[in-house]
């Protein structure tokens, strides 16, 4: 197969997603980085360029996108790895192009370009995939086939969490930074940040759709602009109930994001800190675990697998995923038609409800929070 040619925007040689991103286009060898424009300087984006070893460099993401579109051996898809207010106008520009995208989340700073580019994406008739990479982790798709095949019945409870404690106290570190600007995340911090995953994850593994929230958002550091803890109550399509907490300043937590779901005939549990295992508790029978690649796990665990049980898979395979499911979906657009049906990422519409989630829980806590439809 031909690797797929793929450019960066953002992601310097510093920059923590940009290298796991890089990690995870390379890990099942199936695209190639072969030009970028990394940093929002050009001095910087030189230099970041030259230490990676690419090809082509260049000042800005839209001198690439001009210059790459008219090259034969031009890019075919762009990793955008900014901080979020440029996610929409990067986008855009390789969008109309003709370049396939792979955004890093949330979709946008805000909610009226959320919905611009979901248009874009529609115009363009190109991949368009979102990095929600807990989705590509094997035991949440074998949580996702467990509930389409009836195993834990009819959903009636979600609870999901994402505690981190990394902003507990202000720090001034670049990532800390743009993440607590309002100017560069939007609307919300912990819940654009973390709580759009957990979010994300929930609707993924029960395949239901939010309907209503009701936030409590806090900026607990002085003098911070947007929440680093929040308290979101769910209702969703069909009668479902859900608890949702984000937090940045719960000491202790480094990546403690978990879901548990509850149906009428038994409950699943999941913590991405311990990604091998599978919790299965049939209602009246003996709580089971199901672990990667281990007795009970089914096909749609197995195919995001690399190694037998026992060997430990994590955020960079997990990451890695989601990359080969956008190569096979740019893959199949290479032939002229739509990817096999078992190739799952997060869309632009995914992208959509992550924005409209944060948007609705900014206007619920403005109002005492009070109920906000999700649309």
């Amino acid at each position: 197969m031909e690797r797929i040619r793929l450019g960066m925007v953002g992601g310097g040689k510093d920059a923590f997603i940009g290298a796991v991103h890089r990690i995870a286009a390379r890990i099942d060898d199936k695209f190639e980085l072969v030009a970028g424009a990394l940093s929002s300087t050009p001095e910087r984006s030189v230099a970041s360029g030259e230490a990676l070893g690419l090809k082509r460099v260049y000042e800005d993401y839209k001198t690439m996108a001009v210059r790459e579109a008219r090259r034969k051996d031009g890019i075919e898809a762009v990793a955008i790895v900014t901080p979020n207010h440029v996610h929409f106008k990067a986008s855009r520009e390789f969008l109309k192009r003709g370049i396939h995208v792979i955004c890093d989340k949330p979709l946008t700073s805000s909610l009226q370009d959320a919905k611009k580019l979901v248009k874009a994406v529609e115009d363009s008739n190109v991949v368009f995939v979102l990095t929600h990479n807990y989705t590509g982790y094997p035991m949440v798709r074998q949580a996702r086939q467990m509930i389409a095949h009836g195993e834990i019945g009819k959903i009636r409870v979600v609870q999901a969490e994402y505690p981190q404690d990394w902003l507990t106290i202000n720090q001034d570190i670049k990532q800390a930074r743009w993440r607590t600007d309002p100017t560069q995340s939007g609307l919300g911090g912990s819940t654009g940040d973390i709580g759009t995953h957990a979010f994300n994850l929930v609707c993924f593994v029960t395949g239901l759709e939010g309907e209503s929230l009701a936030a409590d958002l806090q900026a607990f550091v002085s003098g911070r602009q947007l929440d680093d803890n929040a308290h979101v109550m769910l209702r969703f399509k069909g009668g479902a109930r859900g608890m949702l907490w984000s937090s940045q300043v719960a000491p202790g937590n480094e990546n403690a994001l978990r879901i548990r779901i509850y149906g009428d005939l038994g409950g699943l549990e999941w913590a991405q800190e311990d990604p091998n295992y599978l919790w299965h508790a049939p209602f009246g029978k003996t709580k089971r675990l199901i672990t990667r690649n281990g007795a009970g796990a089914g096909d749609s665990a197995a195919r995001m697998s690399r190694v037998p049980p026992g060997h430990p898979e994590g955020y960079l395979e997990g990451f890695a995923n989601i990359y080969s499911e956008a190569a096979e979906a740019i893959i199949s657009a290479r032939a002229g038609h739509s990817p096999p049906d078992e190739v799952l990422y997060p869309t632009v519409y995914d992208g959509l409800k992550g924005v409209q989630f944060v948007a609705a829980c900014v206007q619920s806590a403005a109002r005492n929070s009070a109920w906000v439809r999700l649309d």
